[in-house]
């Protein structure tokens, strides 16, 4: 299967806390962060989650949000450091590829938003992404 999801994060699955709809899953990221995706209680079911089972994070890059440093008093469990490595201007939207340690990330931003940042090629940014926007696949056959 092909997806047109850029951000496809490689990680092993942690710690899966179950509830009575909806569930969170912690996912180690090959460069050492925790991740935390909010998932269905059935799809943890269908994928098989468990600790130890490999898996792929997946975030479409109009999810992924940036800012210049780490922030306080947000709801936004994942805040991944990184530094951007490509930039793309255009008349309204902006692409931002971030290097983070073991992958990297693409984030569709405003232009606007990306001046007010003073993004540039070398920036240290963090990408902060909510667990609700996070899915998960994995190459189960179950």
């Amino acid at each position: 299967m092909t997806l047109s999801i850029r951000n496809q994060l490689p990680g092993t699955v942690t710690e899966v806390h179950p509830g009575d709809v909806m569930a969170t899953v912690n996912v180690r990221l090959a460069g050492g962060q925790t991740l935390t995706a909010a998932i269905t209680l059935e799809a943890v079911e269908q994928l098989g989650l468990t600790p130890g089972d490999p898996v792929r994070a997946l975030v479409k890059s109009t999810e992924v949000s940036l800012a210049t440093s780490r922030t306080e008093g947000l709801s936004i469990r994942n805040q991944l450091p990184g530094t951007v490595t490509r930039l793309v201007l255009g008349e309204a939207m902006a692409t931002v590829k971030v290097t983070v340690d073991g992958g990297e990330l693409t984030a569709a931003i405003t232009k606007d938003a990306a001046g007010d940042l003073g993004l540039f090629v070398g920036s240290d940014v963090v990408a902060l992404i909510k667990s609700t926007e996070v899915a998960l696949a994995t190459a189960k056959q179950t």
